[in-house]
């Protein structure tokens, strides 16, 4: 008898299950073999330069020697900080820090926190390579007390630093500090409480470390082609965009895209609101609409939404705890099919309205420095991209001619204990505006540098 359904485009299927996190001299052997590959595809020929980083020689030093435990909080603008780091940690540190007399007892490695969701839409690479190198995942919507052990036993054991990105993804800008989650601090008060009684001489050290990105004569052709690619998304003719500035045809495009989801999600045009306000309601309207589509109430704030309408749609598409589909039924099988299409497209909605949070930034001038051009353009056609339909990994970078590695001086978390078991909640807040003073000043500093 001939099924009487058709398969849809996007089928349900068994969770991603990867094997226990643990360092594989395989793995790492792997990575030095292709990891400057992999790193080509992601960044060119670029150039990975620490920025006078004897502060992170030292850090590390103690690290692996074992007179502290280190997290390193580095910023997340781009996508990529995680392999790279991860690359340059274990095969560029040592050589680095030696010039600073800086020695190793231990090889040089970190230990990454990553979202459950990167195996799911990150494909086969990320599900071999990252518990190969020793990478713990984590759920941002659910309660994961296995997940929250294994990162604590990670701190308070050690011997790598772990690496946590406070900013809790991708932030799409690297000289402004839009939103940072306080989680890496709870969660590095919370070790350093419990290694205080195990051991205590041994603080837990939080490492402020900023990626930035400089870009060459490659930078310069490559931002125009991009741009082009945009007005070519909008429809705008050559005779349309003849001798406007750089700058208007940004903005050009930027108006054009945000009217096309006003229209979307029946949002009336004001013009006497500026962008940042107009595309603020986009992102709420967006993530409405997935709430809406899903039967959700919308709790919490904006990001602990957004999770929830996330995880919700991935566990849809990535079913958990089922894994013999063999055994469904045809009119089972052909539900959770349905109801995994419709959470594609359910989040569709939700990757606009990330997106959108963080567009509220000011367009560039004609004055600008390049890279923040290219960043303000690499996100305009990630706009354009997400109205289409798109995700983050659809997202088109520009290779930059340098990374910059910066750090600022290691915050003291145990040196902090006595004043954050009097008032948690405002130690807390404290020592994450000290975070973020922390990347500020290192933006400063870059800027200074920078304009020469």
């Amino acid at each position: 008898m001939k099924k009487n359904y058709k398969k849809p485009v996007l089928s349900a299927s068994p969770d991603i299950r990867t094997a226990e996190s643990k360092i594989s001299p395989l793995v790492a052997f792997l990575i030095k073999i292709f990891g400057r590959l992999y790193l080509f595809l992601f960044f060119g020929v670029t150039r990975i330069l620490p920025h006078k980083e004897k502060t992170l020689y030292e850090a590390f030093e103690r690290a692996l020697s074992g007179k502290s435990r280190l997290i390193i909080a580095f910023r997340h603008p781009n996508g990529g900080e995680p392999q790279l780091l991860t690359w340059f940690f274990l095969f560029r540190l040592k050589s680095h820090a030696r010039k600073y007399g800086v020695r190793y007892k231990l090889q040089p490695h970190t230990v990454f926190l990553y979202g459950y969701e990167v195996v799911r839409w990150g494909g086969w690479v990320p599900r071999i390579i990252l518990p190969g190198v020793g990478a713990l995942p984590i759920y941002h919507s659910k309660m994961d007390t296995k997940g929250m052990s294994r990162i604590y036993g990670a701190i308070t054991n050690g011997p790598y630093p772990i690496a946590i990105a406070p900013e809790g993804q991708v932030s799409y800008t690297a000289d402004s500090v839009t939103r940072l989650e306080p989680g890496v601090v709870r969660i590095g008060f919370y070790a350093a409480e419990h290694l205080e009684k195990k051991n205590p001489d041994c603080p837990v050290e939080v490492l402020p470390l900023s990626i930035h990105f400089r870009f060459g004569s490659w930078g310069k052709g490559t931002v125009e082609f991009l741009l082009r690619h945009i007005e070519k998304f909008c429809g705008f003719k050559r005779k349309e965009k003849k001798n406007l500035p750089f700058h208007e045809r940004l903005k050009k495009c930027r108006d054009y895209i945000l009217k096309i989801n006003e229209e979307r999600y029946n949002l009336k045009n004001d013009d006497s609101l500026s962008f940042e306000e107009r595309i603020e309601k986009v992102a709420n309207a967006a993530l409405e609409t997935a709430e809406q589509m899903l039967n959700l109430k919308a709790e919490g704030d904006f990001f602990m939404r957004q999770h929830k309408v996330r995880q919700i749609c991935w566990d849809r598409i990535f079913i958990p705890d089922i894994y013999n589909f063999k055994e469904l039924s045809p009119v089972k099988r052909s539900v959770m099919d349905l109801k995994a299409g419709e959470a594609w497209y359910i989040a569709r909605h939700e990757e606009l309205a990330n997106l959108c949070w963080y567009l509220r930034i000011k367009l560039p001038a004609e004055e600008t420095p390049l890279h923040n051009k290219i960043e303000y353009t690499q996100n305009l056609h990630d706009f354009a991209n997400r109205t289409m339909g798109g995700a983050f990994s659809n997202r088109v970078s520009i290779f930059p001619r340098r990374v910059i590695i910066k750090t600022a001086p290691a915050i003291n978390l145990t040196e902090r204990l006595p004043a954050y078991r009097k008032t948690r909640k405002a130690e807390i807040a404290k020592t994450l505006a000290d975070l973020e003073k922390a990347y500020l000043d290192n933006i400063n500093e870059m800027n200074l540098i920078e304009q020469g």
